[in-house]
């Protein structure tokens, strides 16, 4: 079911939206500058990303959330600020992505992103994390609640949670490189001419195969050989175990959420119920008139 749909406009939007956030990301990799050039980090970017999630926010928001849906999305909000606070990434283990892919899984890639953004956004205030990393925090939690919600529909039972354990570990992974692709030059700095730094700096003069080369070394040094791996295994074991009864209950509530009884207009003004069918409450036109007079002949 999709609780937040995407129109065709509001997944064009999505897409180049994405695409422009993802270039904030890489760009230490497509940038090439003579050796006697300086080059410092663009800072813009830190103001142009919360721009850029709030044009998808508004676009996805357009026509409008219902309060059911509203409701559920502030409270699985809360729920992973709540786990988000209680691990807190001790020892690598953190709870917050695999309520995210079972709740993109169940309500849709649409509700999938809005969920990252603010899921992330409130954990951030409560744990005192708001920071310039923020920004490509909740972007790429949202990708991670968009892309379990694109997951194939048709895999069920125990095939459903085998793909999501594994969706859960690549996100871990992903998540951990794309936010220290984010955050590389800032932390280490980058290359000048004339000043030593060090052997995994940012070097804007390289090519592109040593600069993948230093930041390989990075990130594996710094988070994915310990934290991302400990992300991934609980993610896996989190889905694995609780997945199920989590997703039944999500399911639930989904039903509950997005499907309400119709009125259907009677003739003589009589109002009478029907079976939920749509999830949204309408009127059915009058009936067509039943009879005609007929001219008398002759």
């Amino acid at each position: 079911m999709n609780a937040v749909p995407l129109s065709l406009r509001s997944a064009v939007i999505l897409t180049v939206a994405s695409l422009g956030g993802l270039m904030m990301m890489v760009w230490p990799l497509l940038l090439r500058v003579q050796p006697t050039e300086r080059v410092d980090p663009p800072f813009l970017f830190l103001a142009l990303l919360p721009v850029v999630i709030a044009v998808i926010l508004s676009e996805l928001s357009n026509g409008g959330l219902d309060t059911r849906v509203l409701a559920v999305l502030g409270v699985l909000s809360a729920l992973i600020a709540i786990l988000r606070g209680l691990s807190a990434g001790t020892g690598g283990v953190e709870l917050v992505f695999f309520l995210l892919v079972l709740a993109g899984r169940v309500f849709g890639a649409g509700f999938g992103f809005v969920l990252g953004v603010t899921s992330l956004f409130a954990s951030a205030l409560m744990t005192a994390g708001v920071g310039p990393w923020l920004p490509f925090q909740m972007l790429v939690s949202a990708w991670v609640g968009m892309g379990a919600g694109l997951l194939p529909r048709r895999v069920t039972g125990r095939a459903e949670i085998a793909m999501l354990a594994a969706y859960g570990v690549v996100a871990a992974y992903a998540y951990g490189l794309l936010m220290n692709l984010s955050g590389w030059p800032f932390l280490l700095g980058v290359v000048v001419p004339g000043h030593e730094q060090t052997p995994l700096s940012f070097d804007p003069s390289a090519p592109l195969t040593e600069n993948l080369q230093r930041f390989a070394a990075y990130t594996l040094i710094t988070s994915t050989g310990s934290f991302d791996t400990g992300r991934a295994l609980t993610n896996a074991v989190a889905i694995v175990v609780v997945g199920p009864a989590v997703l039944a209950t999500l399911r639930r509530a989904a039903k509950r959420a997005t499907v309400v009884g119709t009125v259907a207009a009677r003739p003589g003004g009589a109002v009478a119920s029907q079976p939920p069918s749509t999830g949204r409450v309408v009127a059915d036109p009058p009936p067509p008139e039943e009879a005609k007079v007929n001219r008398r002949s002759g």
